[in-house]
């Protein structure tokens, strides 16, 4: 009797492992951390967007997260975690951060599809291109942002000078105490525009440039976001190193405030990047590939964004969020309608990322004293 037992409790076993080896798991995880020097303004409404999209496709509830740092406390965070993350995918900053952490090993290849992969052109700008995505497959750009200047055109006029244009309009002696920016220690849209002073001018004659905008402005805020902040509510006249959308996020909220890009402004391409030791690896391709989508690339164009890729252009009902964008940012639909002017160099950057931090350090943060 215990023969035909033991070949029914046998039976049952092996139905029971050929049930769970058929048995699939879930497409994605259902969770998704991020760490990034986007602005809330964003990141939530992206993550939203995926949420909702993963939802639809899988069936998935997918609960999300993001971590708000500037880039270079974000990458730091990263570094110390060393291989075992808190987060699922490192978005927003310099790519050249992101060089750094490849090299040490701290991300995983992104591995999206051929398909959007290709849609996206190795890079932008002359003389010097901006990468849009890394060559050995580490890290993608999403969209296209540029680092400007904003200013309160009502203080501008009660000041009596022209509304600026030009990266040298901030140093007008009327503007002394009137312009706001974030240290580069903090912010990787200030440490981009520092670069491009730098590149523009060369190392003394830009460092000489910095120290004069420095006697003109009368706060250093404690992120890059601040800075369009106290300009909209007229606190400040002018902000310089200001991230677009971050600019019309104000402009949306009711403010008056106007935005410019200068000549050699520098574009970011707001790299993503997919973290080694994530426990969300399947969520985080996923949310990389939705991002480039045109559902996608439509959340961030309707927040004063570009698209990454020449596919799309910016656009949308008359008096929408989109049109209004393109209104707020000169007309401009698509950065590769046209030639983009950048002399940033990521290599030169990425040497002198240390040494540029010390320096304002020294020379303009231990002697700055804000005006009265």
């Amino acid at each position: 009797m215990r023969h035909p037992i033991a070949l029914v409790l046998l039976v049952a076993l092996v139905a029971g492992l050929a049930f769970g080896a058929g048995a699939q798991a879930p497409p994605i995880e259902g969770e998704l951390t991020l760490i990034t020097p986007v602005s809330k303004f964003i990141h939530d409404a992206a993550l939203k967007a995926f949420a909702d999209y993963a939802k639809e496709r899988w069936n998935v509830t997918v609960r999300t997260n993001a971590i708000p740092a500037g880039t270079p406390v974000a990458y730091g965070r990263i570094v110390e975690w060393k291989g075992r993350p808190d987060a699922d995918i490192f978005w927003g900053g310099e790519s050249a951060l992101f060089e750094k952490l490849a090299e040490q090993k701290l991300l995983q290849k992104v591995e999206i599809s051929k398909e959007l992969w290709d849609s996206i052109p190795a890079s932008i700008g002359k003389p010097r291109p901006i990468p849009l995505k890394d060559r050995d497959g580490f890290w993608v750009g999403t969209a296209l942002e540029p680092y400007g200047l904003v200013y309160h055109p009502v203080k501008i006029k009660r000041l009596g000078i022209p509304e600026p244009r030009e990266w040298d309009d901030l140093l007008n002696p009327k503007l002394q105490g009137e312009v706001a920016q974030c240290a580069p220690t903090r912010s990787s849209s200030s440490n981009a525009t520092y670069e491009v002073i730098l590149s523009m001018l060369g190392e003394e004659k830009g460092w000489d440039w910095l120290k004069k905008l420095a006697a003109n402005t009368g706060h250093f805020t404690a992120r890059s976001r601040d800075v369009p902040t106290v300009v909209a509510k007229g606190e400040f006249a002018a902000g310089f190193a200001v991230p677009s959308y971050m600019a019309f996020e104000e402009k949306l909220a009711g403010f008056d405030i106007r935005y410019v890009a200068p000549k050699n402004a520098f574009v970011t391409p707001e790299p993503m990047a997919i973290l080694a030791g994530t426990r969300n690896p399947r969520a985080a391709r996923a949310f990389i590939e939705f991002l480039l989508t045109e559902r996608g690339q439509r959340v961030f164009m309707e927040r004063g964004l570009f698209p990454i890729t020449p596919r799309y252009k910016v656009q949308g009902p008359p008096g929408s969020p989109a049109e209004l964008a393109v209104q707020f940012t000169g007309g401009l639909r698509s950065y590769f309608d046209g030639d983009v002017a950048n002399v940033y160099d990521e290599g030169v950057a990425a040497k002198r990322s240390e040494a540029l931090k010390t320096r304002f350090r020294s020379d303009i943060e231990a002697v700055w004293k804000k005006p009265n």
